[in-house]
């Protein structure tokens, strides 16, 4: 490998959101409101779902969770997006773009699957409501929190070292604002069958399977709520799946929009777009939607801003 190779292997430029000048300001300022947004939204409920009394049921467990990753994945991209707007090179080092790609992989991974725990929630609470603090044990949570991150770090870590020990062919310009698995793939001159094929594989089964939970779960909620009596039971259940429907319909929807569309469609400009929504949007609006749907956590912040203002005065 010559000297050109060497070098250029030390850290890659990242071509951004944007190759206008005239845009950088004014998108740094607004991804800049959006991420602390989401940074204040996901760490309230975080915080929030963890002191509250009220709010320590699996449901909320499930939602401190989903908080956690959206934090995760959103941070992992977030902070040097900003940051290349503000400089004349936005470039990201080897090294750096490799723990970039893994925490980004984990978190979105495991936020997959912590939908389709949330959703087998539903499930129990209002199909088998008398025995729902039986089967939703703590053990059981953390069982449906543990394994899903488990399993994200062994398929995160399997792709991205095989990627990583390939051999680059000396191009360094990645086109996207972040260090993401295809990009990287595009610039690798070894054989990518074998790695596309891992990512292809795992992808799907992620997709599919997390789809097929929330799918039945919600089929069974479905035939239990129109097989209830009373309207006002009908309502609090549909009210109960409200905002987590919500949020699977904008998660997976963004998802599909991205990768469901013909190539010939698929201009670099809507993938970017499409990527800015599901990496800053959706985590910022995940906290929304649980606070301004959910009536306990709008109680729970309510009481806590109270007290507050009681000890203030």
């Amino acid at each position: 490998m010559d000297t050109y190779n060497l070098t250029v292997l030390k850290y890659f430029i990242l071509t951004g959101i944007t190759g206008l000048p005239e845009l950088e300001a004014p998108l740094f300022g607004l991804f800049l409101i959006v991420y602390m947004i989401s940074v204040v939204g996901n760490l309230g409920l975080i915080i929030l779902t963890k002191i509250d009394s009220r709010l320590q049921t699996p449901m909320y467990f499930f939602l401190r969770q989903l908080s956690f990753t959206d934090l995760g994945y959103s941070t992992a991209v977030g902070p040097k997006m900003l940051i290349n707007f503000i400089v004349d090179q936005p470039t990201i080092s080897y090294h750096w773009c490799s723990i970039q790609l893994t925490f980004f992989s984990v978190f979105i991974t495991t936020e997959v699957f912590v939908l389709s725990a949330m959703a087998y929630d539903r499930y129990v609470a209002i199909c088998h409501p008398l025995l729902y603090t039986i089967i939703m044990s703590q053990r059981l949570c953390h069982v449906l929190v543990a394994i899903p991150y488990l399993y994200s770090i062994f398929i995160s870590l399997l792709t991205i070292i095989k990627i990583f020990i390939s051999s680059f062919c000396g191009h360094n310009i990645i086109r996207h604002f972040y260090c993401d698995s295809l990009p990287l793939i595009s610039l690798l001159c070894s054989d990518t069958h074998e790695i596309k094929l891992i990512i292809l594989i795992f992808a799907t089964f992620n997709l599919v399977s997390s789809l097929l939970v929330i799918s039945i779960s919600y089929i069974l909620i479905l035939v239990a709520i129109l097989r209830m009596n009373s309207s006002e039971g009908r309502h609090k259940a549909f009210s109960t799946c409200g905002s987590h429907l919500t949020v699977i319909v904008i998660f997976y929807g963004t998802l599909f929009f991205m990768y469901a569309q013909p190539k010939s469609n698929h201009s670099f400009e809507t993938g970017q777009m499409a990527s800015v929504f599901y990496t800053l949007v959706i985590p910022m609006l995940n906290p929304m939607i649980y606070s301004l749907r959910n009536k306990e956590v709008k109680q729970a912040i309510h009481r806590k801003c109270k007290m507050c203002v009681n000890i203030l005065l």
